[in-house]
């Protein structure tokens, strides 16, 4: 059973989100508690979901995978309704799709995609996208800058 969050559960959730690497010993003299109650609420916001996990955010620039190009994908409307979840299931197989949404609208879904280079976008649309279950129609469009690129940010 989910428990309702209080204002100290709040600010854990700001404080990992901003300082995921703190320290349990940091993280409960930050919200004024000793460390044993702090850590079970820590569990608890894990257990119930309201903390996914934890990461290093990579720079993919620097990692060779600088150009984002999003790409939205329309299903063939013949297929029938399995085609989006067969869809779905594979596209959660390729590496280079980062982020996927499903649409409503004139497009049924949304990719991020994180490639090296034009050459390298143009192959992962010839041997992979194309290729994945019911696209019929795509449309890209290629980021020149991101100017902001964050997670939910929580109010204080």
């Amino acid at each position: 059973m989910e428990q309702k969050l209080d204002q100290r559960d709040w600010k854990i959730l700001r404080i990992l989100q901003k300082e995921g690497r703190i320290s349990n010993v940091e993280l409960a003299k930050r919200v004024n508690l000793t460390t044993t109650p702090c850590l079970e609420r820590v569990r608890r916001l894990e257990r119930e979901g309201y903390i996914n996990g934890y990461q290093a955010n990579l720079d993919a620039g620097k990692l060779g995978y600088g150009l984002i190009v999003f790409v939205q994908i329309r299903l063939a409307a013949d297929k029938g309704q399995n085609i989006y979840d067969w869809f779905s299931r594979e596209v959660k197989t390729v590496a280079k799709v980062t982020e996927c949404y499903m649409l409503a609208g004139e497009f049924d879904y949304l990719l991020k995609v994180q490639v090296k280079d034009m050459k390298d976008f143009q192959r992962f649309m010839g041997e992979t996208l194309n290729y994945l279950p019911g696209v019929s129609v795509t449309q890209s469009q290629v980021v020149m800058e991101v100017v902001k690129e964050k997670q939910l940010a929580l109010a204080e």
